[in-house]
């Protein structure tokens, strides 16, 4: 199990269109990947799960990935939320 932290830059949060892009790169990899956001867990190959997780620009989340290619998942998840999740 691998972990790191990132700050949502998103204007919109993770919301609809982010949460989308954000699920579908999650499902890039076989590993288990969940983040956290103040008390919630919410599961990153889940739109809604991520919807529920309420993080709004500027809040850091906890990435969590668990399984056989999980550096390199982390490492993409983190670079994505970088990178921006928006095409706006």
């Amino acid at each position: 199990m691998v972990s790191g932290h990132a700050v949502i830059k998103d204007a919109s949060g993770l919301h609809l269109k982010p949460a989308a892009r954000f699920c579908e790169e999650a499902m890039k990899f076989n590993s288990t990947i969940t983040f956290t956001f103040g008390n919630t867990t919410a599961n990153a190959k889940s739109v809604l799960s991520i919807l529920g997780g309420c993080v709004k620009c500027g809040d850091e989340i906890e990435i969590v990935c668990n399984g056989d290619d999980e550096e390199e998942a982390l490492a993409h998840m983190l670079n994505v939320i970088r990178e921006g999740l928006s095409d706006e």
